[in-house]
């Protein structure tokens, strides 16, 4: 059957219909997958509680970036709770990983910061697809590398000093394995036989969607770090995050440009609260406490309303980033435009389609 052209009355209506269904989708809610607030509790509780802590002891420097290991939690919620308390921990080596990757690039200079951030994303993609780990994909282990980089980077303006922020980072992953591991107090989550991870991570990689998606990956990857170098490198990260992040854990084009138009838009409105929220002279114990009530509402609404979960998403991260001394409106004009740049990435890259091997 021929294929109609591009003018026919055919395509202008199915053009209507998907820019219908993308405008309706900025105005209501996806179905709910199920009860989400006991994961929202242990995300919110394993990142306010590092930073009050810290805060409350006077090292107010580093507090935010304790935050980071609240990360782990969010990470296999599918699971049972004696199946997480085996998983967290590989995520949590993952991530200190990939944010001691990211310290020593950081010694060695920009160029070595930029190979690595295309290593650590194809490597990330390799194995969160690879593997069928699922939401929310690779993001977090880019995230955590570009932003132990910029922290620990000797030129930053208050550069962390890499092996205090390295342990700091462990101790709040292992408080985060903890909060985790807590719903073992119950006889019944004991009780409750785990499977192994390689049943419940099966591999994928002869699947031609894991493929595509790995390879989406590092062409985002390679374009959006060649795209910062022009412009400012330090925000590198950003831009390739969120391309990442566009990408999701879905092959759909119809979903990379959903997403794309979420992220653009929801981190505009991000940002603007980022700019109240940070107007406000909140100590570090009360910014702890926020950015808790952010983390416990985002996990409430990011399998719902995507742009939405981005208006809590983006003042979290810009939160923890004026840790290392940027903040303001130059930091939220940035992010949107990286963010931007990126969404744009993610959207174009969902035309890359690596066919069945059959």
């Amino acid at each position: 059957m021929p294929l109609s052209p591009p003018s026919s009355p055919e395509n202008s209506g199915r053009w209507r219909r998907e820019a219908g269904e993308l405008g309706r989708s900025l105005t209501r809610f996806g179905p709910s997958p199920g009860p989400r607030w006991h994961l929202g509790l242990q995300a919110a509780i394993a990142m306010a509680v590092p930073v009050v802590v810290l805060s409350a002891v006077g090292l107010e420097g580093i507090a935010l970036l304790a935050a980071t290991g609240a990360f782990a939690t969010l990470y296999g919620g599918r699971l049972t709770p004696r199946e997480r308390v085996g998983f967290v921990p590989v995520v949590a080596g993952v991530l200190w990983s990939s944010a001691a990757l990211g310290v020593v690039a950081a010694a060695v200079g920009p160029i070595a910061i930029a190979v690595g951030l295309v290593v650590v994303a194809v490597a990330a993609s390799v194995l969160v697809f690879g593997r069928s780990v699922g939401p929310p994909g690779p993001l977090f282990i880019v995230l955590i590398y570009g932003l132990s980089a910029h922290v620990t980077a000797p030129e930053a303006a208050h550069a962390v000093e890499p092996v205090l922020y390295l342990g700091v980072l462990a101790a709040s992953l292992a408080f985060a394995w903890l909060v985790t591991a807590a719903p073992l107090v119950r006889r019944s989550h004991r009780g409750a036989r785990p499977r192994p991870l390689s049943a419940l991570f099966p591999s994928a990689f002869a699947e031609a969607t894991t493929r595509t998606l790995i390879v989406r990956t590092a062409a985002i990857a390679v374009v959006g770090t060649a795209v910062s170098l022009l412009v400012d490198p330090e925000r590198a990260y950003w831009i390739v995050g969120a391309g990442v992040a566009v990408l999701g854990v879905s092959a759909s084009r119809r979903v990379a440009l959903s997403r794309g138009i979420h992220r653009a838009l929801g981190t505009a409105a991000g940002a603007a609260v980022y700019l109240v929220i940070s107007v406000v002279p909140v100590g570090g114990v009360a910014l702890g406490l926020v950015l808790g009530v952010l983390q416990f509402v985002i996990e409430l609404v990011v399998v719902r309303h995507y742009a939405l979960a981005l208006v809590f998403i983006t003042p979290l991260v810009l939160l923890i980033l004026s840790a290392a001394g940027a903040g303001g409106p130059e930091l939220a004009v940035e992010r949107v435009i990286d963010t931007v740049v990126g969404a744009a990435l993610g959207t174009v890259s969902s035309l890359i389609v690596v066919r069945s091997r059959r």
